[in-house]
């Protein structure tokens, strides 16, 4: 593979990108993945964390039997040699995921990156799948903690919906990687590299060609149910620790 872009980035650099749900993440990996010198990978905790957990999602047993369930078996492949012609690798992380168990010594060699969304935007979002989440669900109690440990570049959803080329510019400078302006848009479809439960979450994205008709991430029609009004104010705290250190645009 011959790589037409932009210089690229120093040799391996692989990059933990920590969000909890609704948050544009699987845009934002489009984004990435539009990168000829870039791989990436989808919520590869995901197995582990329902066969951990118990929790029924949709399409859980589908999910559990396309990853492996051994948290250790991820981590070697998320640090296994790059295709050729890749110099980064993307790693698009739920932060609920990341349970007790895992080492988090592991995960220091990574270049750690945060996506966050509004609470109220991000539940009016979650509950049209799962109705009755909880403050776990969410993982933003455990993106601040992951914050805390790793530090990165933080990226409110928000703002890269209004500003694509501006934050993504901020956020490649920040993780030491040249920006590319084929991040900007992509193809249709569904992509091989999209987890087993696309169906289940992915319909918007599945139709985007860039952060411009990505809906997803953009405030609701309705307001938040008022059942979950409690629950935004619980998350309302972590989600302000996080966006103080928000990047700018430019």
């Amino acid at each position: 593979m011959t790589l037409t872009g932009p210089a690229a980035a120093a040799p391996a650099t692989r990059i933990a990108m920590w969000s909890g749900p609704r948050t544009v993440s699987t845009a934002l990996m489009r984004s990435w993945e539009n990168r000829p010198d870039t791989v990436v990978a989808d919520e590869p905790l995901y197995a582990f964390y329902l066969d951990r957990t118990g929790l029924v999602h949709p399409g859980r047993d589908e999910v559990i039997a396309s990853q492996p369930t051994d948290w250790r078996v991820v981590l070697a492949g998320l640090a296994a040699p790059l295709p050729s012609g890749a110099v980064i690798s993307y790693a698009k992380h739920m932060t609920h995921h990341l349970l007790p168990e895992v080492d988090r010594a592991a995960f220091a060699p990574f270049r750690h990156a945060h996506l966050i969304r509004d609470p109220r935007e991000l539940l009016a979002s979650y509950a049209r799948v799962r109705a009755e989440p909880v403050l776990d669900d969410l993982g933003l109690r455990q993106q601040a903690e992951i914050f805390e440990a790793f530090g990165g570049p933080v990226v409110d959803s928000g703002e890269l919906l209004a500003d694509p080329a501006g934050v993504l510019a901020a956020l490649c400078r920040a993780l030491g990687v040249p920006f590319d302006a084929r991040m900007l848009a992509w193809p249709p479809g569904p992509r091989d590299s999209d987890g087993v439960w696309a169906p289940y979450w992915y319909d918007s994205v599945r139709s985007s060609t860039g952060f411009v008709t990505e809906t997803s991430g953009r405030p609701p029609a309705a307001p938040l149910p008022a059942r979950l009004e409690p629950l935004a104010e619980q998350c309302q705290p972590y989600f302000d620790r996080l966006h103080r250190y928000r990047l700018g645009s430019s």
